[in-house]
Parts: C-alpha cells; structure tokens; sequence
C-alpha cells in the first residue's frame, strides 16, 4: 500500500528517531568494548583522526560504522513494512483526537495525585509499623 507523505508523519518519525538513538548507543558502546578488548582492532588506519569528529579510524570503528548504517538502513525498512506503518498512522490518528488539558488542569491533576501517594504512604507506613510491633510481641512475647 503507498502512503501519503503526510500519513503518521509525526509518529513514524518519533518512533524512527527513538529507536535510532539506541541503535547508535549499541554501536558506541560495541566501539568502546572493541576498543579495549581487541588489540588488534586498536591499530589506526589513516594516521590521523577525522576532520571535525576526531575519531581514530581503526577496526573497531569500522565495525561500529558499519553496524551503524546497517542497523538505521534496516530500522528504515522496518519502519516502512505496511503493518508498522499502519500501527504508526492509527497511532497519530488517535492521538489528534486526544483532548489535552490545560495548563491549571494538569497541575490541580498533579497536586491531587501528590496528596493521595502522601496520604497512602502514611497509611502503609503507619500500618507496617502496628503490624511489626504486634507480630513481634505475639512471637517474642516482647514489645
């Protein structure tokens, strides 16, 4: 099925980007441990660092390179498969029809919430307490 340009455009590219993020930190940290782990991988290829980044071209940034551009060309292909691009879409349809809150709603929500987690947290606290000092005496006979 080919999608219009604007179909889930906010949500697949929320969705592409998320995940891309985490491609590239597997892939710095897969360069970190072939760094120190494989000598061999540590040798520098073209003498001097690249321009603006200052990375050492060596194995292990090649691989990681390589696995980079693999991983993000096959998260495209991912991403453009018609049941992900259909569940993205339905995604940000939905979310159109969300009625946000206002600014004041959002905080009177949060206070509310912030009271009741206090008000719970006395009372489990209040009761572990009761309830340590009651066991305690049924099974020690001791307060």
């Amino acid at each position: 099925m080919a999608y219009k340009k604007d179909q889930g455009r906010m949500a697949r590219m929320a969705a592409y980007w998320s995940l891309a993020i985490l491609v590239f930190y597997g892939c710095h940290s897969l360069h970190g441990e072939l760094n120190g782990r494989v000598v061999a991988l540590k040798t520098d290829l073209i003498g001097q660092p690249l321009p603006v980044l200052g990375l050492t071209v060596n194995g292990a940034f090649l691989i990681a390179a390589s696995l980079l551009a693999l991983g993000l060309y096959a998260l495209h292909r991912w991403q453009g498969t018609p049941k992900v691009a259909d569940l993205l879409i339905e995604t940000e349809n939905e979310l159109r029809k969300v009625t946000w809150p206002t600014l004041p709603e959002a905080i009177n929500a949060s206070i509310v919430v912030l009271i009741t987690v206090m008000i719970m947290m006395g009372f489990l606290a209040g009761s572990d307490w009761v309830l340590g000092k009651l066991f305690t005496k049924i099974l020690l006979g001791s307060a």
